[in-house]
């Protein structure tokens, strides 16, 4: 099982003590000197499928940030190392990144749980921390300074917008009953909890709530518990694999409930639809801050891009090779904007104004809290498009879910 959010604190607090005190960062190189931007990526396990798409994401921006000249004149090297999806590796990957390949900067891993210790590494070596996957609650009751999460909203309200349009439904098409499984993870728990509060308090009855470890080494009889309980829609803590897992137990066992939204796995593009099989795709629902036919600034681009680079289409491509992107766009500008890529100055300058991304406009609170709003996918005719809320909506949700092939 995964350590509580406290223990995982205790053990990389004990970690950062041997250390000694930082030394802190140099500065900015000299003009034009070619610069390594330092990243802990999860190249094997749990998160081995979302590591690749941040990869990807991180790759094209450099790509395009060098096309352009550098990062403020200074060409961009991305230097990776695998972090096996481990709490313990990301520390000792950024720790070495820092310390013994002196990189000019960092950008984050994917996930609340990598990101939480990994932070508080960065933090105590003066650096900017901009990470495109880790925003669950325990990340900013750090208070750090120096983190950015960035993504358009904090996934604690990821499923508002879910519970919003359920019991927006008249009365005779809303669900009677949920059930709900998560890992017992801080990206995934606290949207399900909420998710789950809301909908008792609308009159949705729990047919069942179950919290799971993350090294479950099968999510069957968790799905069977889900399928016993026959209720209307279905709420899923879930990252990719255990995701993929559910839908596939659920199909073997013509279960169709009314809805089924997973935290995350549905977004993952192409890479879902493989293992589910396009076809059982319809209909599934994930929170999301980024879609392929956004109206986003340069998101026509990052597409046209991407497709150019890594081939398929544009629903194949993951949210967070989008996600990933934008953290590149945010330093960018944020570098320009206070002429220097100094971590110090570069964090004073993410705490100020707007920075434009594919994802939309981001701005940052004072622990890097972002402070718009996700808002809800679904898979349609073998692509993800925005269904609520209404306003950015491109086409009306799917419900009842059709029924699996």
């Amino acid at each position: 099982m995964r350590k509580p959010v406290s223990m995982i604190a205790a053990g990389f607090a004990l970690v950062l003590s041997a250390c000694g005190t930082s030394g802190g960062t140099s500065g900015s190189p000299p003009a034009s000197t070619p610069i390594t931007i330092g990243v802990s990526v999860s190249l094997s396990g749990d998160f081995s499928g979302d590591g690749k798409a941040l990869q990807q994401g991180y790759d094209l921006w450099a790509q395009d940030v060098n096309a352009k000249g550098g990062l403020l004149g200074h060409k961009v090297t991305m230097k990776y190392v695998d972090d096996a999806s481990s709490t313990q590796q990301v520390v000792t990957n950024y720790q070495a990144l820092i310390t013994q390949d002196k990189v000019a900067l960092v950008f984050g891993p994917f996930s609340s749980l990598l990101t939480i210790p990994a932070s508080a590494v960065t933090d105590r070596y003066g650096y900017a921390f901009p990470e495109p996957a880790g925003g669950g609650p325990a990340v900013f009751k750090l208070g750090l300074h120096s983190i950015f999460f960035v993504q358009p909203a904090a996934v604690e309200d990821n499923l508002v917008s879910y519970t919003k349009w359920l019991l927006s439904l008249p009365s005779a098409d809303r669900p009677k009953t949920a059930a709900y499984a998560t890992q017992d993870d801080p990206f995934t728990q606290p949207q399900v909890d909420k998710a789950k509060g809301l909908l008792e308090a609308g009159g949705v009855t729990t047919a069942s709530y179950k919290v799971y470890p993350a090294e479950t080494p099968t999510w069957d009889t968790l799905a069977q518990q889900v399928v016993n309980s026959k209720a209307d829609v279905v709420v899923l803590g879930t990252q990719e694999p255990d995701g993929v897992a559910f839908v596939k137990a659920f199909q073997r066992q013509h279960y169709n409930p009314k809805s089924i939204v997973e935290t995350t796995g549905p977004d993952q593009g192409k890479d879902f639809a493989d293992k589910v099989g396009a076809a059982n795709t319809e209909g599934i629902l994930v929170p999301s801050g980024w879609w392929s036919s956004a109206k986003a600034t340069d998101n026509d681009k990052f597409v046209r891009e991407f497709i150019a680079k890594y081939g398929g289409a544009a629903g194949d491509i993951s949210a967070d090779a989008a996600e990933a992107y934008s953290v590149g766009e945010v330093v960018d500008q944020a570098a320009t904007k206070a002429n220097s890529i100094d971590n110090k100055k570069l964090i004073d300058a993410l705490h100020s104004g707007t920075f434009q991304t594919i994802q939309g406009p981001i701005a940052f609170d004072s622990v890097g809290r972002p402070n718009g709003q996700s808002f809800l996918v679904q898979w349609q005719h073998g692509q993800t498009v925005p269904v609520y809320p209404t306003n950015i909506a491109v086409a009306k949700p799917e419900y009842p879910k059709p029924n699996w092939p």
